[in-house]
């Protein structure tokens, strides 16, 4: 039986597909609630209600349960425009600026988002924060040789940074473009647009999960009283 936190990431997933329209291209994010996401556009194309829907993932997690579910699969070099990017996130603050990057497809994410016509973020209540930083740290995808150079350089900048290591294998994680993930805590960010820009401007960074001032649209699946509702900002 779904938890709780499952129903309220359903709900704001299923949300988001209403905005989608027959012919779309869509950039398609990862996660556990674009799963949620996918299978709904899935089963709107069985029904009828959607057709011609193309997606550009931004994960072979995310390529793979697409094609399994009518979408066709598109790589990004190979389209012009993108309509609409559908994502999650791990911070969601009220400005609607973003965490992402906790499976490791931020870089990816950032491309294909940034990209899109329009940006709709979905995510549960438990990711809405006053602002960046107060759960999740900031990661940093930079080439395997520069890790430990990287490492020192974000503690200059205020962080607590450690290289992201795997659950289920020995070593670090590693992300689909072969780099590795430093995960950087900071107490509080302030300016995420400065510190976004000083991250990225460091030698051997690829990408950071930082994502400012993109996002059109943040759908929040919440849980009021015992019934479990979907907000908008």
């Amino acid at each position: 039986m779904p938890d709780i936190k499952s129903k309220m990431k359903k709900a704001a997933a299923i949300e988001a597909t209403g905005e989608i329209k027959s012919g779309m291209v869509l950039g398609i994010g990862t996660g556990s609630t674009m799963v949620f996401f996918i299978e709904e556009i899935g089963r709107l194309i069985r029904e009828g209600d959607l057709k011609d829907i193309s997606g550009v993932p931004t994960s072979f997690q995310s390529s793979i349960l697409s094609a399994e579910n009518g979408i066709k699969v598109l790589d990004f070099n190979d389209v012009d425009h993108i309509d609409m990017a559908i994502d999650g996130a791990d911070e969601a603050d009220p400005h609607k600026n973003l965490i992402k990057g906790g499976g490791a497809a931020h870089t990816r994410e950032k491309l294909i988002d940034y990209f899109a016509d329009k940006l709709i973020i979905v995510i549960d209540e438990g990711k809405r924060v006053k602002y960046l930083g107060e759960n999740f740290p900031v990661p940093v995808e930079v080439i395997p040789q520069a890790y430990r150079f990287v490492l020192r350089e974000l503690e200059k900048l205020g962080a607590s940074a450690e290289l992201r290591i795997a659950v289920k294998k020995s070593g670090p994680v590693i992300t689909d473009q072969g780099n590795f993930v430093l995960d950087a805590r900071f107490k509080e960010i302030k300016e995420p647009a400065v510190l976004e820009n000083h991250i990225n401007q460091l030698p051997g960074v690829l990408e950071n999960g930082l994502f400012v001032n993109q996002t059109d649209l943040v759908i929040v699946g919440t849980r009021q009283e015992k019934a479990i509702k979907v907000i908008r900002f």
